[in-house]
């Protein structure tokens, strides 16, 4: 059956441009267009639709002020954000994200340069990903005092009880579409005494993991990076990926595990690719892989699982369906058998913590 697609954006060429893109594959068809967040508002207000294609940037109302209108009258609705790539268009763009935006895609500047292939496939392939998301929920946010009030809960159960776990480990994190909101309820989880260093590879571009890193920084107890050329690995502190770039883990000339950048092509369609990543590790001195694959589009993850599970000790974490808002990189790993906890987005913090312990 075709989806139905709103396209809101105050540029008539742009949205001639991203109509023709939509009407071009049979999955969709654009199904009404606005020009602006009022527009689009009284739309979403009498139809329904399968997909929602947002700019940010619009007279009247803008996107986010839409997205804030949206929770106010408790519309879902699946919304695909036009973002540019800009620092303040990702801090807009993660500000969307918060406010029930499931995806986006980098928008380029000019109409021409939206006609190319390469971005006609990066939209499509998203808006496919966001037409088969689970509808956000419009629930109300987590207050940072009850999320310490559980860590340091769990944190004791794990002093108390041990992991049973020795020697050096490391969690290693895979996620898509959906991914930095369901990051939000994981990473402020974990406390700053956490006995393994964190490493997360989010699809992204670059640009835009820079702005993410710093947000989940301050939101808990761990400190939070985009992952640098050389960064030593620390427990207790976490690497995102930086986006365009594949993120691995080999040896220092210390003889420390470090990051290093490498540019190999894109693999299952993704730069940064969690697959690369959890290869890496298998020739590191780490003991012991805890790897979580959260909501996404795809496999990524699953083959390098299965690669890394050959030479090393390792436990797999994947987000149950129910709380995945697309059920793809974790249904991956359950059904290759690589699975060895399939639990809920809200205690997959609780069990890195007791599979990985405390100091």
């Amino acid at each position: 059956m075709t989806k139905k697609i709103l396209v809101v954006d105050d540029s008539a060429l742009m949205r001639r441009v991203l109509c023709d893109i939509i009407n071009s594959d049979e999955r969709f068809e654009v199904a009404d267009r606005a020009n602006d967040g009022l527009e689009a508002l009284e739309l979403l207000k009498k139809n329904s639709y399968d997909v929602v294609v947002l700019d940010v940037n619009m007279p009247r109302m803008n996107g986010l002020q839409l997205l804030y209108e949206l929770r106010k009258a408790r519309i879902s609705v699946r919304i695909m954000m036009a973002s540019t790539d800009t620092r303040d268009g990702a801090r807009t763009t993660l500000d969307a994200l918060e406010l029930g935006a499931l995806d986006f895609v980098h928008k380029p500047d000019n109409a021409v340069s939206c006609r190319a292939e390469e971005f006609r496939k990066e939209f499509l392939n998203t808006l496919a990903a966001v037409s088969d998301s689970r509808p956000p929920a419009l629930e109300s946010r987590v207050v940072k005092q009850e999320v310490r009030t559980t860590t340091r809960k769990i944190v004791e159960i794990a002093r108390k009880h041990g992991t049973g776990i020795s020697g050096k480990k490391i969690v290693a994190i895979a996620s898509s579409t959906g991914g930095p909101k369901s990051l939000q309820s994981v990473i402020p989880r974990l406390p700053a005494e956490l006995q393994a260093p964190v490493l997360i590879v989010q699809h992204m571009p670059k640009g835009f993991t820079s702005s993410l890193a710093d947000r989940l920084d301050c939101l808990g107890e761990i400190r939070v990076k985009e992952a640098a050329e050389g960064d030593e690995l620390q427990n207790g502190r976490v690497y995102l990926s930086m986006g365009g770039s594949h993120m691995n883990v080999r040896t220092g000339a210390s003889g420390r595990p470090v990051i290093h950048y490498s540019d190999e092509p894109n693999r299952e369609g993704v730069k940064p690719c969690a697959n690369y990543m959890y290869e890496s590790l298998m020739d590191c001195g780490f003991d012991e892989i805890i790897c979580v694959v959260l909501t996404g589009m795809g496999a990524d993850g699953t083959e390098g699982i299965k690669n890394l599970k050959s030479k090393k000790k390792v436990h797999v974490i994947a987000q149950d369906q129910e709380t995945s808002v697309v059920y793809g990189m974790p249904r991956s790993v359950a059904k290759a058998g690589l699975a060895d906890q399939i639990v809920p987005l809200e205690q997959i913090a609780q069990e890195i913590i007791l599979n990985v312990g405390v100091k």
